[in-house]
């Protein structure tokens, strides 16, 4: 049964206290990440929901990220082309699907959707995805009340618009636009009655006081799942020195997650397997409850079963389209 002391008396933490999990080492750490497993097994179950996402638009992006190998800013080499055809992306869904996504996402590169042309075969595309049966979620940039209500016509589900990183460390990320504009897109997602994916990326350089930060901000956002991405510094980008962070210290940010947002679905997505390692199982002991397969934007992912079979052998159950 499920503690239901959780469900009616669960205190969120303050901001100090939250900070002061982040700072928590040795046995003290390992009950953190206990206590946010209950949490999650109270407010959550222990179904485990996979998405997957593809690259449908690749490369100079106008905007200047500092992670983000696809910015014009950046010195990297990456694939550069215009938005796949429909077809291209929905046979990329199909495989998804067999694989056990029960959510794919487009995802573009530039600051948002170019022109109508785009907007129009954007939205043809969610109509193929949906004909699959998955969930069909969109990773498009900065979008207007307009360009929103035209995809949740469209059949879009779920909006992904990232902040990035907490407000007070977000100049330090961009400045080619504003964390502003990344409130205002949440916002108007919601206000067109759509599910938003809302979250971001650590170890950019950002202190622990910022990570509590971004995630009370989350909170206080009208968000229904959270992705965490861990830095993988990509070469040619202003971060590319940047070391990746330590095992443990990603699972505190799980576990902190997990617990300032008891009810919402945290998803791990790129950056797990070179900044957690051999530890990566404990992503789902530490809170989150979702996990991305299949390959990032610019980087590849594992395989999908080596994922499924991990969730299979921790006790877990992978959530089912039709559940």
């Amino acid at each position: 049964m499920k503690p239901k002391i959780y469900l009616n008396d669960y205190k969120v933490p303050s901001f100090d206290e939250a900070l002061q999990m982040l700072e928590l080492q040795g046995a003290d750490c390992h009950k953190l990440l206990a206590k946010a497993n209950t949490v999650r097994h109270a407010f959550c179950g222990d179904d485990v929901h996979l998405c997957a996402i593809v690259n449908a638009k690749s490369g100079r992006c106008s905007e200047n990220c500092a992670f983000c190998s696809q910015s014009a800013y950046s010195k990297s080499d990456v694939a550069v082309y215009p938005l796949l055809s429909s077809e291209e992306i929905i046979e990329k869904a199909a495989k998804a699907k067999q694989a056990g996504a029960i959510r794919f996402s487009i995802v573009t590169s530039g600051k948002g959707i170019a022109n109508a042309d785009e907007l129009q075969q954007i939205c043809n595309t969610v109509s193929g995805i949906k004909d699959l049966g998955l969930k069909a979620c969109g990773s498009l940039g900065v979008l207007d009340k307009s360009q929103v209500e035209r995809l949740k016509e469209a059949g879009l589900d779920r909006l992904h618009h990232n902040l990035e990183t907490s407000e007070s460390f977000y100049p330090e990320i961009c400045t080619t636009h504003d964390y502003a504009d990344r409130v205002e897109t949440v916002k108007a997602a919601d206000d067109a009655g759509m599910e938003v994916c809302c979250g971001g990326i650590f170890g950019l350089g950002e202190s622990l006081r910022q990570r509590v930060e971004m995630a009370f901000a989350i909170k206080d956002l009208p968000v229904d799942s959270v992705p965490v991405n861990f830095l993988n510094p990509r070469p040619g980008t202003k971060l590319e020195g940047r070391p990746f962070m330590q095992p443990l210290e990603c699972l505190k940010i799980i576990a902190v997650l997990r617990l300032v947002m008891p009810d919402r679905r945290i998803i791990i997505c790129g950056g797990r397997a070179e900044n957690l390692r051999q530890l990566q199982p404990l992503v789902l002991l530490a809170g989150a409850n979702g996990l991305m397969i299949g390959d990032y934007l610019t980087t590849q992912g594992r395989g999908s079963s080596e994922d499924i079979k991990m969730i299979e052998d921790l006790g877990f159950k992978v959530k089912e389209i039709n559940d």
